[in-house]
């Protein structure tokens, strides 16, 4: 079958346009630069107040749970307007880490009770969650070696997990971890007193990240022991492509900074964007973001509409969006010149986040072997 068969909506509707307007002047309001730099030194990386007021007032905590869950029930493409108008504002709110990665390892597994347990609160905007992958080896199940042991009715996971998002400030930790028979999923409270949660030092202070220790801590376990390779396959493609439109929004913020640049810098009495050298920079920037945006809106409706494509369009959309918004912000510094280079100026925390999801959700060159591996090329 054809990558590109099938009939799939792959502009927005009149809602969505409007959505995606109302987001956009909320985290214009809420989010700006002067919030993103305060809160860049905080270590909870976020502020409460705003986080209530989005999940109240614009349903964002619970934009794809389902209803039954106190969610809106919305579709992966209004997941995608928010997530890339959270990487042009670069906003600080704990959307990535509870509303994608958690939510989306309750709502992908087999466990009916955790969901009716854990998703209610996040979708209220009450349970800040994320999901513990990653260890100092890697994420991959073959490096995961934090081990659960059984305990009564419950296990006590000993052991660390690194590059936890927004692993300093969650209530509620969804733990991948190696018990008696295999990988599997466990929910460990925040609040425990044998947690250990340092602040990692990254490249990208607008995203923090976390080392936690499990010392002894009580954990219980989420749907069928063993069972966490297969969800961590079908979370790791709802991942790629939030990152990717993620990736999109960075992109496209650092290519309007640049053009907009461009036009009002003068030198030698004219515009630096009327000589051709910046021209054909900026035409590449363009370009880039363009093929970008293609691919994240059919990885979206691919995921919206149940395509079997889903997983051929996630690999596809980080591809795209991978190399635009590496691309993208490092020549908005080159453009900017000196004060491009300057940290007051902003044009380096879009770098920093394009580069930083790169490296912590995998490149463009990782993607391409995945996407070639899917094509059965």
């Amino acid at each position: 079958m054809s990558v590109l068969s099938g009939a799939l909506r792959l502009t927005p509707d009149e809602d969505q346009a409007e959505f995606r307007a109302f987001v956009t002047r909320f985290l214009d309001e809420r989010c700006g630069e002067t919030e993103v730099r305060r809160l860049m030194d905080d270590e909870q990386g976020y502020d409460p107040d705003v986080w209530k007021q989005a999940s109240e007032q614009l349903g964002l905590a619970g934009l794809d749970i389902p209803e039954q869950y106190g969610g809106s029930g919305a579709g992966f493409r209004e997941m995608a307007v928010v997530l890339e108008a959270l990487g042009s504002s670069l906003a600080c709110l704990p959307f990535f880490s509870t509303s994608v990665l958690a939510a989306g390892a309750l709502l992908l597994g087999d466990d009916e009770a955790a969901r009716e347990e854990h998703l209610p609160g996040i979708a209220a905007g009450t349970t800040i969650a994320t999901v513990a992958l990653a260890e100092q080896n890697g994420a991959s199940p073959g490096d995961i070696q934090l081990y659960a042991e059984p305990l009564g009715a419950d296990f006590v996971l000993s052991g660390s997990k690194c590059f936890v998002v927004d692993g300093c400030a969650a209530d509620l930790l969804l733990v991948v971890a190696r018990g008696p028979r295999g990988l599997s999923l466990f929910a460990v409270d925040g609040t425990s007193s044998s947690l250990t949660r340092t602040p990692m030092q990254t490249l990208d202070p607008t995203r923090k990240l976390a080392r936690v220790q499990f010392q002894g801590t009580r954990a219980r376990l989420i749907g069928t022991e063993g069972s966490a390779p297969e969800l961590m396959d079908r979370l790791r493609d709802r991942i790629a492509l939030a990152v990717a439109c993620e990736q999109l929004g960075t992109a496209s913020r650092a290519l309007d900074m640049a053009v907009d640049y461009a036009k009002t810098r003068v030198q030698f009495g004219r515009a630096i964007g009327s000589f051709q050298a910046v021209k054909h920079r900026c035409v590449d920037m363009a370009q880039r973001v363009e093929a970008a945006r293609s691919a994240t809106e059919w990885g979206a409706a691919t995921v919206a509409e149940g395509s079997e494509l889903s997983s051929v369009a996630a690999a596809l959309a980080t591809v795209c969006s991978a190399d635009a918004a590496v691309f993208v912000t490092a020549e908005n510094v080159q453009i900017h010149g000196g004060i491009g280079f300057t940290w007051e100026h902003p044009a380096h925390l879009y770098f920093r986040r394009a580069r930083s999801s790169a490296l912590l959700h995998g490149s463009a060159d990782e993607a391409r072997e995945l996407l070639l591996q899917r094509l059965g090329v």
